[in-house]
């Protein structure tokens, strides 16, 4: 894992295409600004979690 530090208003691009820009810091939470491709799919990972457990609900998970 990359573990990178950044301060409001700085961004990480990812590949050519992918942008994350840090707009706020309150508390625990980071706001993030993500640009990406419209074919390009982005999800919290409970979402993310939630679409794969759907897309394959015959599968025993690990």
């Amino acid at each position: 894992m990359l573990i990178l530090t950044r301060k409001v208003g700085e961004s990480i691009n990812i590949g050519d295409d992918i942008t994350v820009t840090i707009l706020g810091v309150q508390g625990l939470q980071v706001r993030l600004g993500i640009n990406a491709p419209k074919d390009v799919s982005v999800h919290r990972e409970e979402i993310y979690k939630r679409i794969k457990a759907e897309a394959a609900p015959d599968q025993d998970p690990q």
